[in-house]
């Protein structure tokens, strides 16, 4: 069942974060919708601007309504991830999305809420609920790349200008997490300190972390043992979730964690049977090793167990 992320936010604030994750294909979606299921959790699909034209928007728009159909227990919001303007306003109009992301943090101030108020007034009208993004993570992300030295933390009086300015539902905020494999040096951690601040600003509103993934070094080293060349990848460590949502965290985005899963399966599987050339079995692989994934990190997220509670909050 598909449902908006606010209300899956009303129901999550404080207590867990509900997991967003990044799918972009058959094996993903079905490794995410069984692994949610085996966990018993309420989640995101996030399909990026990246994911709608990998092959065509219509494909894995018509993935995710058949997975709707084949697991018709499974409560989930579609979200679209960092969105453009002209983005935003394709997958309003297209009638799929519950929530899209407006992601205007390049701009100053003035200009994100002005550009993120436009999206809200045509999503609101529509029935459907925007996050938008102040402040800027460093890192890769597809289309989106940031020099880490342009990185900068949001600053929590303009957070409480900036959702009062432009309407969003919930807001996507940098405290020192950056995109892709490689995101902290040395000792860096989340600012949970920057994070008290700007919910002391927006009590009970929902805040988003974006490059989340914890990039497992299990997982590196099995990749690099099987060819790979992954150097110095090191992410967020999942204990910090739980520290994050009596902060006001109620969205997670995980991508690269997932895109790990997929290369360390599909390395071994062909370096161990060089002879085999079927893309099933690998596949096959893959979407057992992605479920378990998924709900590794329901647990840690704590959206692991909710979903009854959800379904009765929704009836």
């Amino acid at each position: 069942m598909i449902v908006t992320t606010k209300e899956l936010f009303a129901a999550a604030y404080g207590r867990y974060a509900v997991g967003a994750y990044n799918i972009n294909n058959l094996e993903q979606a079905m490794g995410l919708f069984r692994g949610n299921l085996d966990s018993q959790a309420p989640f995101i699909i996030q399909i990026s601007k990246g994911a709608r034209s990998y092959t065509d928007k219509r494909m894995l728009e018509g993935i995710i309504r058949a997975a709707d159909q084949v697991f018709p227990e499974a409560i989930f919001a579609v979200h679209l991830d960092h969105g453009d303007y002209d983005a935003c306003l394709d997958c309003i109009e297209s009638g799929f999305y519950s929530s899209v992301m407006i992601d205007a943090s390049g701009e100053p101030l003035e200009e994100n809420i002005r550009i993120t108020k436009e999206i809200v007034e045509a999503a609101h009208a529509k029935g459907i609920v925007v996050e938008a993004e102040l402040g800027q993570l460093g890192g890769v992300e597809e289309h989106v790349q940031v020099e880490e030295k342009n990185a900068h933390l949001t600053d929590p009086d303009e957070a409480k200008v900036f959702v009062e300015g432009s309407g969003c539902d919930s807001l996507a905020v940098a405290i020192g997490t950056s995109h892709g494999a490689y995101k902290f040096s040395g000792a860096q951690a989340l600012r949970l300190d920057v994070l008290a601040e700007i919910q002391q600003r927006l009590p009970g509103f929902p805040l988003v972390m974006h490059g989340s993934s914890s990039v497992p070094q299990e997982e590196v080293q099995r990749i690099n043992d099987a060819g790979g060349a992954m150097k110095g990848a090191k992410g967020v460590n999942e204990d910090e979730f739980a520290k994050a949502v009596p902060l006001g965290v109620t969205k997670v985005n995980i991508d690269t964690d997932g895109r790990l899963v997929w290369t360390r399966v599909h390395r071994e599987f062909f370096l161990d049977k060089p002879e085999k050339f079927d893309l099933r079995d690998p596949g096959t692989i893959f979407m057992g090793e992605y479920a378990k994934f998924i709900a590794h990190k329901n647990v840690k997220l704590g959206s692991a167990g909710r979903l009854q509670e959800v379904r009765e909050l929704l009836a």
